[in-house]
């Protein structure tokens, strides 16, 4: 797995919108941080846009954007400004063949999921599953979530903690991590998209889930053997999770929990990577070292 140059400041990083629209206003924020942090910004089309309807543009409007700031030379890393839905209507027509041979970090979580696993896959080019220009809208622009990314796209070791919790099981792993939005995972099986997650740590999360989704999502992974070889699974946040007027029956964690059961590899839940401000960055295909004891869950990259 290539990894692109991390930044240093003077750099510039490219915000656009793959998927659906965001406001200008909505980006200030995350802006005025990037360049405390040192770094320039362009800012483009798709930003604020004059879309009318849910997407940032058309899908050829998002895909030139898209494809602008991948080939620029200027630019050293593009930062999705959010997520939403649309990503996987371009995905197929992206050209790779200049970022080749310049890397640069692609930065985004939720739908981005889906892009995440093309560059793995596909182009042979890390990227970082992480904060997007809406977390920079907290109270505190820079809290411990936000300043994860800052320390990803510099090159600088984490440690991410998390508490123990009871449907935790013991161990520690050191592999490559994959994984993102459950949804997107389970929808990319069967695409180019779909990560190879043999002896890898997976990460997961979702919101807004019907209960029985989260299940059929977590049989389609486990029938399609994503879950069998495995190292580690984390088990990030699942929030706004829904039922059905006859209960489903279980928690969101208590159906994760079950689909793996069988398998020995360390497993935590409850760790910070959410659509929540709870959401640590994670470099897509490097090597983290992940314990699982009674006490505490650490994660160090």
């Amino acid at each position: 797995m290539k990894m692109p140059p991390f930044l240093k400041p003077g750099d510039t990083i490219g915000l656009v919108c793959p998927a659906g629209y965001m406001a200008a206003e909505k980006a200030k924020n995350c802006i005025k941080t990037l360049k405390k942090w040192g770094y320039k910004v362009v800012k483009g089309k798709t930003l604020g846009g004059k879309s009318k309807n849910y997407f940032a543009g058309t899908d050829e409007d998002r895909l030139k954007d898209f494809q602008h700031m991948l080939d620029n030379p200027r630019i050293a890393a593009v930062l999705c400004a959010r997520g939403g839905y649309g990503t996987t209507r371009i995905l197929d027509k992206i050209n790779w063949s200049e970022f080749k041979k310049k890397p640069k970090w692609v930065i985004g979580y939720s739908d981005i999921t889906i892009l995440h696993g093309l560059m793995h896959e596909q182009v042979g080019v890390a990227s970082i599953h992480g904060p997007m220009a809406g977390a920079f809208n907290e109270n505190e622009p820079e809290n411990r979530f936000t300043l994860s990314l800052k320390d990803s796209i510099e090159g600088k070791p984490v440690q991410y903690m998390a508490k123990p919790h009871q449907l935790n099981k013991v161990g520690k792993t050191k592999a490559p991590v994959v994984g993102g939005n459950l949804a997107l995972l389970a929808h990319a099986i069967g695409t180019n998209a779909a990560y190879n997650t043999d002896g890898k740590i997976l990460f997961i999360e979702d919101i807004g889930e019907q209960l029985y989704n989260i299940d059929r999502m977590m049989q389609q992974l486990k029938r399609s053997g994503k879950l069998k070889k495995l190292k580690g699974l984390i088990v990030g946040g699942f929030t706004d999770c829904k039922d059905t007027t006859r209960p489903f029956g279980k928690t969101a964690y208590q159906i994760i929990s079950e689909a793996v059961q069988e398998y020995k590899y360390p497993k935590c839940f409850g760790f910070p990577i959410s659509h929540e401000k709870e959401n640590v960055a994670i470099v897509i295909g490097q090597a983290y070292q992940l314990v699982v004891d009674e006490e505490m869950v650490s994660l160090v990259g």
